[in-house]
């Protein structure tokens, strides 16, 4: 095997384990917002991890994050919360920290 099939290979396997961490990151962060979200409606515990899957979910339906905003955004209005896109925007950031230092935490505190 030559160095160029090495590194060939270094790279698609540091690339998948790129975008695996990607993908827990983002989903660790809407299952966040979830509960944040899930809290502010008054869900009980059993509600409250139904609906953080729920809004994980709803990150599949088109590229990036308008999806889960509007997501919640409908929910809490429907629930009768008081709460405007930005604040759900800034909340996503506040949990995009959170979920990337539980993930950092997980990992034994290797980036």
């Amino acid at each position: 095997m030559s160095t160029f099939d090495d590194r060939e290979r270094a790279f698609e396997t540091k690339f998948a384990h790129d975008e695996e961490m990607k993908f827990r990151f983002i989903a660790r962060r809407n299952r966040l917002l979830g509960e944040w979200a899930a809290r502010k409606m008054g869900l009980s515990e059993v509600e409250t991890e139904s609906y953080s899957k729920d809004v994980i979910r709803a990150d599949f339906e088109e590229a990036g994050d308008e999806d889960v905003i509007r997501k919640v955004l409908g929910d809490l209005t429907s629930a009768g919360v008081d709460v405007d896109e930005s604040e759900i925007r800034q909340t996503l950031k506040f949990k995009a920290v959170e979920a990337k230092r539980q993930l950092i935490e997980a990992q034994g505190g290797a980036a």
